[in-house]
């Protein structure tokens, strides 16, 4: 039996807390229908079941529903500017964070990292997007990508299923690290365009594997 949407949410909010992708803040959600499910304004590790989620109206919205994230209002411009978006995971990845502090973009020096992007774009703008205006704004900085980092603020990506988005933010922070090591002795070399449209062609395939891998751990 396939997984219910917020099914999917939940686990992908429990293995972010358990991979430490997120800290007291962060959020997932899956675009289901005319709605988006995202968790609520509560630590990732305390959402427990489908039940807990927020309906998000994707629809013409001038506030966000009650106990929803106020970072919400991302979500909805995402899935409002690319409907074929499936779920979005919002963390704060350590490594991503510090690439922001000294570059204005993550080029992908390591294969897998290639499915997070090759380059993920920082946006420049480190003040919370708690409003609608500001996240349009960011959704249209990020266009197609399937990755931002967020300077000073975290990082986000995007997938099919929510497992999918949690697995490309995982690939985001280890093609991050791998990027900080190699700078620290070095020129890093990013991947040839072939080379990372290769990984990114079994992008799908390989996410859900890794999924598979992250869920199964404590």
């Amino acid at each position: 039996m396939s997984e219910s949407p917020g099914g999917g949410v939940v686990a992908a909010a429990r293995a972010l807390a358990a991979h430490g992708l997120v800290d007291a803040f962060g959020h997932v959600s899956v675009h289901d229908g005319d709605v988006a499910l995202i968790t609520p304004a509560v630590p990732m590790a305390a959402v427990a079941a489908a039940e807990e989620l927020i309906e998000l109206p994707l629809g013409e919205l001038d506030e966000l529903p009650a106990g929803a994230p106020k970072e919400a209002w991302i979500h909805w411009a995402i899935y409002r500017r690319r409907p074929e978006v499936g779920a979005i995971c919002r963390g704060q990845p350590a490594s991503p964070l510090a690439v922001a502090a000294v570059a204005d973009e993550l080029p992908a020096v390591l294969g897998q990292g290639a499915i997070a992007g090759a380059p993920v774009s920082v946006f420049p703008d480190s003040r919370l997007v708690r409003d609608r205006e500001r996240a349009v704004e960011l959704a249209e900085a990020m266009g197609s990508a399937p990755s931002l980092i967020m300077r000073g603020n975290g990082a986000l990506a995007t997938a099919s299923t929510p497992g999918r988005a949690m697995a490309r933010l995982y690939l985001l922070e280890r093609s991050a690290e791998t990027w900080l090591r190699a700078a620290a002795v070095g020129e890093p070399r990013p991947l040839s365009d072939a080379e990372a449209s290769a990984w990114q062609s079994a992008g799908e395939e390989l996410l859900e594997r890794l999924w598979h891998h992250l869920r199964g751990r404590p």
